[in-house]
């Protein structure tokens, strides 16, 4: 894998999980960055970890939500002791909430051109969005989403990192396979139950640009008060 100077990094490492330790020690600047898994993979777990660690090291972002409101990640992030209050306040943080009052009762069908279009969305270091396939799933084809890849390589171009979470089962092959396949960081998480227990699997399948050592699968659980931890007896 090519190595990345300190200066091109994200950092997100934070000693009480190591998972940096797994990731190359942090995450490229200027890469696309997608998350897929099914419901209940622990996408958004690995989100809010991950912005929790930017912010930790004082990177800005810019996070879009299908999901929650403002108080519901606030109140999440407190439950796994990741608190980002005071980053909200300081403008490191800035969160984005698609549904805010409504919830998904009311779908609309222009998400996407605003997702590339509304001025200031792409300034922060990182933007996430959890999930993108939720915000999109009613208003992408394979054209426009070639569109949108080719525009999102264009912020990455300027140094900007995205993240994205996707849901393989909102969208079809045909529209999911150009996102792995330009994705220069793919993580794809799965369940699995073994000896009665339900097993968290994050397969680290592309990692373009490490700076150090990457795992192939690293094992996972979510504890509240304690959020993301690395199970060591499933990490390879």
């Amino acid at each position: 894998m090519a190595m990345a100077s300190r200066q091109n990094l994200l950092r997100f490492d934070f000693e009480r999980d190591g998972l940096h330790r797994h990731l190359g020690g942090g995450l490229p600047k200027g890469v696309m960055m997608v998350i897929s898994g099914s419901v209940g993979s622990g996408k958004s777990a690995i989100v809010q970890r991950l912005i929790y660690g930017f912010l930790l090291h004082h990177h800005t972002m810019n996070v879009i939500s299908t999901e929650l409101t403002t108080k519901g990640f606030l109140n999440q992030m407190e439950s796994l002791d990741y608190p980002v209050k005071k980053n909200l306040l300081d403008g490191h943080l800035k969160f984005i909430p698609v549904f805010p009052l409504i919830g998904k009762a009311k779908q609309r069908a222009d998400f996407l051109t605003r997702l590339k279009s509304t001025p200031g969305l792409y300034d922060a270091e990182v933007v996430m969005i959890d999930t993108f396939s939720a915000l999109v799933m009613n208003d992408i084809d394979e054209s426009r989403a070639l569109d949108t890849i080719s525009f999102f390589k264009k912020v990455v171009a300027k140094n900007r990192t995205i993240i994205m979470t996707i849901d393989p089962a909102e969208l079809s092959d045909r529209i999911m396979g150009p996102f792995r396949s330009v994705a220069d960081i793919l993580l794809e998480l799965r369940t699995e139950v073994v000896e009665g227990n339900v097993e968290h699997l994050m397969y680290v399948t592309r990692y373009s640009h490490a700076q150090g050592p990457v795992s192939t699968s690293v094992g996972f659980r979510i504890e509240p008060r304690a959020g993301f931890i690395v199970d060591i007896t499933t990490v390879a």
